[in-house]
């Protein structure tokens, strides 16, 4: 399963990284694709009017590591950059997790450490 945080949207019978804008929607994919310009080298994307979209949502993945909840927000060789989702104040410390604003955890965890990976869509 990979690792997804963000918006997505459906268009033509596929699913694409997505970012509404009001009535269009701007569209990625990782290499050239019909109508798709290069807008950083492997980054393409195409506007397309909200109308002709079949689905928009936000997708955020979550995990259970050493018993707490997390979201995941991305990976890297095989670890999880996950930011703490639970309510017990002292998790975090015993954890290890670094803080990185008021009530907001983070740290790298090894992707075969986690349990329960899922996706949530909004």
């Amino acid at each position: 399963m990979s690792v997804r945080d963000g918006y997505y949207a459906g268009w033509r019978g596929l699913e694409y990284e997505a970012s509404p804008d009001g009535d269009q929607v701007r569209l990625y994919t990782g290499g050239p694709a019909e109508g798709f310009a290069e807008a950083v080298p492997g980054r393409h994307v195409r506007v397309v009017p909200l109308q002709e979209i079949d689905h928009l949502c936000y997708v955020v993945t979550r995990c259970t590591w050493r018993g707490e909840p997390f979201q995941v927000l991305g990976e890297l060789d095989g670890w999880l950059r996950v930011e703490y989702a639970g309510t017990d104040p002292a998790a975090p410390r015993r954890l290890g997790l670094e803080t990185f604003d008021v009530d907001v955890h983070q740290g790298w965890v090894r992707r075969e450490e986690v349990t329960g990976l899922r996706e949530e869509r909004f």
